[in-house]
């Protein structure tokens, strides 16, 4: 495949159309069924299997060689240090907006990566663990702020992501509840080992601040979901919809008062919150981080991915 006219270099960045990243698949086979999809993607997301084969398969092929590759980098240096355990975690990171699809990005890769012999033992967290618990959030005034990155124990984050990618035999983070809206008391999710750790949330790509390290300081590759503002919106009021003719029927719902909104009213809500939280956490916190990712998936108006830039430096 020739790389698109227009590359001179005053980019880090080739930028491949769907048809042009779609046949750098080569041989990779598609491991996954139309039932274990349906398992896996988000409300009201359309994903199908050719969005699998078009888009994530490439994508698992690349991260299959960038693996190999960080492998033996790794074990150069282990070589040169006389260190005999040299296999460590291989961490990638998955950003975007709320609504974005990043959630199903992240669950599709655990499960693709996962059946690669390379590497069987993949885990994912997401950074929602790492929210600060419902009555901190209120003590400091910012419930209201849920999801931007005053709203996240970033510490607790980086010591989790750096006792794994040191080698840890096992580390534990928290569990959060969407249907409860909070971090779950006296629950915790144990990591073991992994041979990759897919780390997702809104802010992975945040930078630190001085003399302070960030979560993707330990990234080995990322990916930021993409889409325009504008159609990101239609998807979060669609989803909200959906959501309220479903989780927010269950009484344990933090959310369940909702349910009994009308079609109406739950528009409005659904604009309004898009407006004051959502929309400007991306536009101030998330967007301008996507320039740090190593591969950017562009979806269109129908949430399939059209475009992808992928990092070349």
């Amino acid at each position: 495949m020739s790389i698109p006219t227009g590359w001179e270099g005053a980019t880090p960045y080739v930028e491949l159309s769907r048809e042009q990243w779609s046949d750098l698949r080569k041989n990779t086979p598609l491991t996954l069924t139309a039932a274990e999809l349906e398992e896996l993607r988000g409300v009201d997301d359309p994903i199908d299997l050719t969005e699998v084969t078009d888009i994530y398969l490439p994508l698992t092929r690349l991260l299959n060689l960038h693996f190999t590759g960080s492998r033996e980098r790794s074990t150069a240096v282990g070589a040169f240090l006389g260190d005999t355990e040299t296999s460590k975690p291989y961490i990638l990171g998955i950003a975007g907006s709320v609504a974005v699809g990043k959630s199903t990005t992240a669950r599709l890769l655990h499960t693709l990566l996962a059946r690669w012999p390379e590497h069987p033992r993949v885990e994912l967290i997401t950074t929602d663990s790492f929210l600060y618990p419902n009555r901190v959030l209120e003590e400091r005034g910012i419930m209201h702020r849920k999801g931007f990155p005053e709203s996240y124990d970033r510490r607790a984050l980086v010591r989790f992501v750096s006792a794994v990618k040191a080698g840890s035999p096992e580390v534990s983070a928290p569990v959060y509840s969407h249907l409860e809206y909070d971090i779950l008391p006296r629950t915790l999710q144990t990591i073991s080992k992994p041979d990759i750790l897919i780390v997702e949330g809104l802010n992975v790509l945040q930078p630190a601040p001085p003399t302070s390290l960030a979560v993707n300081d330990f990234f080995d590759f990322s990916i930021y979901v993409d889409a325009k503002v504008e159609n990101i919106r239609t998807w979060y009021v669609d989803r909200f919809h959906k959501l309220r003719r479903t989780a927010f029927e269950d009484p344990k719902s933090y959310f369940h008062h909702l349910a009994e909104l009308s079609n109406e009213e739950a528009t409005e809500f659904a604009v309004n919150v898009w407006r004051d939280i959502n929309e400007r956490n991306l536009v101030e916190n998330i967007a301008p981080t996507r320039g740090r990712a190593g591969l950017v998936l562009h979806k269109g108006s129908d949430h399939s991915v059209q475009r992808v830039r992928l990092r070349r430096t």
